[in-house]
């Protein structure tokens, strides 16, 4: 078997892995808005734990995802010469600096940092629709 016929069951893979990467953006953030609004220390930490648990799932799912994309440029490596294929990696860097920057929020609510209100924690959470949008937009219409 021919490594271009590996390459359907590697995308597959990579986009169930991003499903699961994805989940965990979706739903952390919404953990750091019920963490930053409670004040009972059981609460507190009930959220540490499951913030902690939950990042560690969507990292798996970012490695996971990133190391199938790779593996998929690797088969496939005229991908890079495309312009919407570029554009989409430009939008997996901003994933990752958001990916990260949850870590940083993880670590700020630990450090019994609680913010005055949740306004920017609700703005924070609705930013990876607009990269879970454009990825797959790209990736779907694959505009010249």
């Amino acid at each position: 078997m021919q490594l271009g016929q590996w390459y359907p069951w590697v995308k597959a893979l990579h986009v169930a892995f991003m499903v699961t990467w994805f989940a965990g953006l979706f739903y952390l953030p919404r953990l750091f808005i019920y963490h930053a609004e409670a004040s009972d220390s059981i609460s507190l930490q009930r959220f540490q734990v499951m913030e902690r648990r939950l990042y560690a799932m969507m990292t798996l799912g970012a490695t996971v995802t990133i190391i199938l994309g790779l593996l998929l440029l690797w088969i496939n490596p005229g991908l890079l010469m495309i312009f919407w294929f570029r554009l989409k990696l430009l939008l997996l860097a901003g994933l990752i600096v958001f990916h990260l920057r949850c870590r940083n929020w993880m670590n700020r609510l630990k450090g019994e940092f609680s913010p005055e209100n949740t306004r920017w924690l609700r703005f924070f959470n609705e930013i990876p629709v607009i990269f879970l949008l454009g990825i797959i937009t790209l990736a779907i219409l694959k505009p010249a």
